[in-house]
């Protein structure tokens, strides 16, 4: 045990002697740092020029529409050309978006129209990012070190979304919200810089992965192929099941969830509303480096439905407990489980779901997550006019079948 826990720190940083994966560490970084400068950025200049919320929903629809639409496109693609050069491709013409955005503005020429068409161009090109950054891990690292690299990855993302937007605020209120997409767009051009130049190795191919290389030649063929080979392994339907239901979790829960729960019911207002967001991210984080210095490969099935019933508990919690203590200590715990399981899930498919098709099914997992933030945030505001249990107790009924239904599954079981 004592040699276990020695060797813990070493395991996880493995993955940092490598140049390849530290270049995509801070690439990736960079990329997630410019997404939480340019939500600031949209959302303030829109709202400086129109002093409406609803046309500031509109910019963020017109981003957040083309980026659902295209995600299968940019995985489809992502499976026959190189990640890297859709991940440096996407990154640079980001960066040439925010720098035209950002000197427009600068000279007073910014209209609403201008910022709906660049929001929407924005979700255009990081819909063939967001599959690749998934998909080109397998080869940057050795297999072995898939679990340690996620870990470090996913620690680097959820800093970025944590100091992006602070950092963003901090410039705008500094200088002039133009500016903000110019320093976006510095953030972007250095990702790119960065991805190109990984040098990525040669894939293994295995025995039982030629069918899924027989890839059919048309565009739609091929994504329709990539629905086909996710929905008719058991074990991918519990997958993207699971990462659905959670991301239902997020969108609602954590949001009109929360911002209920912080006001109506803990009577503590924003600053109560901060600490939560703050201890969902501060327990992701730590579950996440968890995951990694434990290394190895758990039965990742049983991880899966154990997910969805401590998710499911812990909302059945946060519906009946008025303590702001308790609450606190259950969202901390919910975020530890997201985390750790988070890196073993992620590796798992790394491992076990062929090159040739890969990013076509993160981007079914990817589109099947942006269905369901919108139906969650509709479902959600209505049930907290009612009240935080049946909000809370909806989304437990839903995470207790679903941890049910991995659990049915012996295929599932059996995934490590």
């Amino acid at each position: 045990m004592a040699t276990t826990v020695a060797g813990a720190g070493p395991r996880l940083w493995a993955p940092a002697r490598h140049r390849p994966f530290r270049l995509l560490w801070l690439g990736q970084s960079l990329s997630l740092l410019g997404d939480g400068f340019s939500v600031v950025a949209f959302s303030w200049i829109t709202l400086g020029l129109t002093g409406s919320t609803l046309t500031l929903g509109y910019v963020l629809a017109f981003q957040a529409v083309p980026r659902a639409l295209l995600t299968l496109v940019g995985g489809t693609l992502g499976d026959s050309w190189s990640t890297r050069t859709l991940m440096a491709a996407s990154s640079w013409t980001r960066a040439a978006l925010m720098t035209a955005v950002g000197l427009t503005g600068l000279t007073g020429h910014l209209t609403v129209w201008l910022l709906c068409a660049a929001a929407a161009a924005f979700g255009v090109v990081d819909a063939f990012f967001q599959p690749a950054r998934v998909s080109i891990l397998p080869s940057v690292v050795d297999e072995d070190l898939l679990t340690q690299a996620n870990a470090l990855l996913g620690a680097g993302t959820r800093t970025a979304a944590v100091i992006g937007p602070a950092i963003g605020g901090m410039v705008i209120a500094v200088t002039r919200a133009p500016v903000a997409f110019l320093v976006d767009a510095v953030c972007f051009a250095l990702c790119g810089w960065c991805v190109a130049r990984i040098r990525t190795r040669t894939p293994v191919t295995r025995p039982d992965t030629e069918a899924a290389e027989e890839a059919p030649q048309s565009l739609g063929a091929r994504i329709r192929e990539g629905v086909t080979y996710t929905w008719r392994d058991p074990r991918l339907r519990t997958v993207v099941a699971l990462d659905t239901a959670v991301n239902f979790c997020y969108a609602g829960p954590f949001t009109v969830g929360f911002a209920t729960l912080a006001d109506q019911v803990l009577r503590g207002g924003s600053a109560t509303l901060g600490v939560l967001n703050g201890s969902l991210a501060g327990g992701a984080m730590l579950g996440t480096l968890a995951g990694g210095a434990l290394g190895g490969r758990p039965p990742v099935g049983l991880l899966i439905a154990g997910l969805a019933g401590w998710l499911g508990a812990g909302m059945a919690v946060l519906g009946l407990v008025h303590s702001t203590a308790a609450v606190v200590v259950t969202v901390l715990a919910m975020g530890f489980a997201i985390g750790f399981q988070g890196v073993f899930g992620l590796s798992w498919i790394q491992r076990n779901i062929p090159q040739s098709v890969l990013s076509r099914f993160v981007s079914v997992d990817m589109v099947l997550g942006y269905a369901a933030a919108p139906l969650s945030l509709v479902l959600c505001g209505a049930l907290a006019r009612s009240s935080t249990f049946a909000l809370f107790g909806v989304v437990a009924a839903v995470l207790a079948l679903t941890g049910l239904a991995v659990l049915a599954s012996r295929a599932v079981r059996e995934m490590r």
